[in-house]
This record gives C-alpha cells, sequence and structure tokens, in this order.
C-alpha cells in the first residue's frame, strides 16, 4: 500500500503540475508573472495537494495550515496593510508559522519551532528555477539513506515528498514555472517533518532521546541553508553585489541570506534594527557572514 501511496503521488503531482499551469496562466493576476516572458506561480499547489492527502498524519496537518497561510500571500501580492509597511501576505505567512510552531509543538515538542523555520530557506530556493527542486531531492534522498542505515526499513513518508516534487520539478527545471509561497512553504515544512523523523531515530540510537532529536533537526536546517547558498551562488553573488553592494561577497553572505533573507527576514530586521545602519570592518565576521546578516535597505 505505501508503494502505491508513492507512485500516486508521483504520477497525481505531474498531472496536476500540467493542470495547473495551464490554468494559472489564463487566470493571471497575482498569480501570474512577466518573469522570463510570462510564468505561472503557485503552481506548487500541485503538490501542495499531493502532500496533504499521502503524507500521514499528524504531518500533513501542519503542511495544510502553512499551504493555506502560503496561498493566500500568493494571491494578493504585495498588498500593504492601510497604513501599515507590512504586507497581507507577510501577516498570512506569519500567522501559518505560529500555527505551525503552536500545534506542531502539541505533537512534536519544541521542535515544532525547527519545522517552522524551514519555510525560509526553501522560501530563498525557489528564487532560481529548479533550485527548491534540487534541494528537496538531495535532501530526501539522503533522508532516505540515512533511515534505511540506520533502521533497514523505507520510510515512505519521505518516499512521498521525493516523488510528489520530481512529478512537479520538470517544469521549474526550464524555468517555465514556479512553486510560489504555497509549494516552497508546503515543502520547507515536509523537510521538516522528515528531519525531526530522523532526528529522533539519532536520538533513540544514542540515547539523547528529544535532545538529540532537536539538534539533528537544527543541524539538517543548517546544511539545507549551506546547500542552498552553494546551487545558488553564482546568482546570489550577482544579486547581493548589484543590489546590496556588498562587495566581494563571501560564502558566509550567502548562507546569511537563505537563512534571513526575503521579506520574513527583512520584517524582523524592521523591529530590531528600525533605522540603523551598521558597517561591519572586522575580517572574521565579514567571512561569516555578517554584512548580509544586518544589511536593511531602509536603514541604508
Amino acid at each position: 500500500m505505501e508503494l502505491l501511496y508513492v507512485i500516486l503521488a508521483l504520477i497525481g503531482s505531474a498531472v496536476l503540475t500540467i493542470i495547473f499551469k495551464g490554468l494559472i496562466t489564463r487566470i493571471g493576476g497575482n498569480l501570474y508573472t512577466n518573469i522570463r516572458g510570462g510564468t505561472p506561480r503557485a503552481v506548487g499547489l500541485a503538490p501542495f495537494l499531493i502532500l496533504i492527502l499521502l503524507f500521514p498524519p499528524p504531518g500533513n496537518y501542519l503542511i495544510a495550515i502553512i499551504g493555506i497561510a502560503a496561498f493566500v500571500d500568493d494571491l494578493v501580492g504585495r498588498t500593504k496593510i492601510k497604513g501599515h509597511k507590512l504586507e497581507y501576505g507577510q501577516l498570512s505567512r506569519g500567522i501559518g508559522m505560529l500555527m505551525v510552531m503552536i500545534i506542531g509543538y502539541f505533537y512534536f515538542g519544541p521542535v515544532a519551532i525547527l519545522i517552522a523555520l524551514m519555510i525560509q530557506p526553501l522560501n530563498i530556493a525557489d528564487m532560481q528555477p529548479g533550485s527548491a527542486c534540487s534541494t528537496v531531492i538531495i535532501m530526501a534522498s539522503l533522508m532516505v539513506l540515512g533511515i534505511l542505515t540506520l533502521t533497514t526499513t523505507i520510510y515512505y513518508p519521505v518516499l512521498i515528498v521525493l516523488a510528489a516534487c520530481i512529478g512537479y520539478a520538470p517544469w521549474d527545471y526550464k524555468g517555465r514555472i514556479m512553486m510560489g509561497e504555497i509549494g516552497n512553504h508546503s515543502f520547507g515544512v515536509s523537510l521538516g517533518l522528515i528531519f525531526v523523523s530522523f532526528g529522533s531515530i539519532i536520538g533513540d540510537y544514542t540515547g539523547s532521546g528529544v535532545y538529540g532529536a532537536f539538534i539533528i533537526t537544527l543541524l539538517l536546517l543548517l546544511f539545507t541553508a549551506v546547500l542552498i547558498a552553494f546551487i545558488r551562488r553564482k546568482n546570489l553573488k550577482i544579486f547581493l553585489e548589484n543590489n546590496y553592494k556588498i562587495i566581494q561577497p563571501k560564502f558566509g553572505d550567502y548562507i546569511m541570506d537563505v537563512l534571513t533573507g526575503g521579506g520574513l527576514g527583512d520584517l524582523m530586521r524592521r523591529f530590531t534594527l528600525k533605522k540603523k545602519s551598521i558597517i561591519i570592518k572586522n575580517r572574521l565576521l565579514i567571512l561569516l557572514g555578517f554584512r548580509r546578516l544586518v544589511y536593511y535597505s531602509y536603514s541604508n
């Protein structure tokens, strides 16, 4: 039965991707962008539906929560709340992340925070064709091998995520579609759930319990960020030099962009830095990417 679900995930994701690609192209609006001559975004709706149907509970509950919140962002675009700099989409996604943390806590404990934080790196990965897909495929494959090595069993939820991504991926690699927030957020939470499962196995194996699971999940989150920074290194170099005027960015800057870039990162900087402009001169801090960490457009 589990193998049947994996096959359904692959075929269903591929078919729904083609369907939503056509529908979103016709609908247009905020779900369609002029990038690369016209690209339907939020086609990640296809793997999202597959994941909430086939990923086992309670994980699919969290995927459903963040997917719905993220789809609101896809629908409303960059619309700002009247009288505020905050966007409706940012508010919706922020509420979604909080709900994942709160509801996830009752099922998984404090590690639910890390599950929600996996959204950030996948969101940044989706800014380049195929990057988010490559990240999901690589990390899910590593988890399949890791769990198989430790338990001599196949953990089918990982294969469902892998199959859903592979079914969706071909058009994304060609730059003809984009996951949108609903897609990258759903895959982010899915990877977070898989990391927690792997971390729990390590925790049981080493006797470190929930603490071991938390540490392993955190390390996998950071490794995912490093992987995305490596995959996107060429584009990130151009982006940081041209948009942020960071001269000769270091690999640490790429990692910091993956971990703290985008709307969510800027929202946190808005609350913490306000109008402050911080200049980093220490060589070690420059190497670690602190120039990107403290860069905030409103303060420069």
